[in-house]
């Protein structure tokens, strides 16, 4: 069984209730890229993207560092 994510519905409720210095707090520690698309699709739907261009940046800085492959060196 698996657990349906709330991570993204609570870190739009902090942006919506004005907490957005929580919030990029939060977005730098993300769990996934899935959860932070259904963040972005939560904040479109409620037209908040537009209201918060850093919040904007943030989801989209860490969606592009979280795909990006991984540098590691050999031992």
């Amino acid at each position: 069984m698996s657990r349906p994510q709330v991570w993204a519905t609570k870190v739009a409720a902090l942006i919506q209730a004005g907490n957005s210095s929580a919030a990029l707090a939060q977005i730098k520690v993300a769990p996934t890229v899935k959860d932070l698309q259904q963040l972005r699709v939560l904040l479109s739907q409620a037209k908040l993207l537009a209201q918060h261009p850093n919040i904007d940046a943030a989801t989209t800085d860490m969606i592009a560092a979280l795909t990006a492959p991984r540098l590691h060196r050999s031992p």
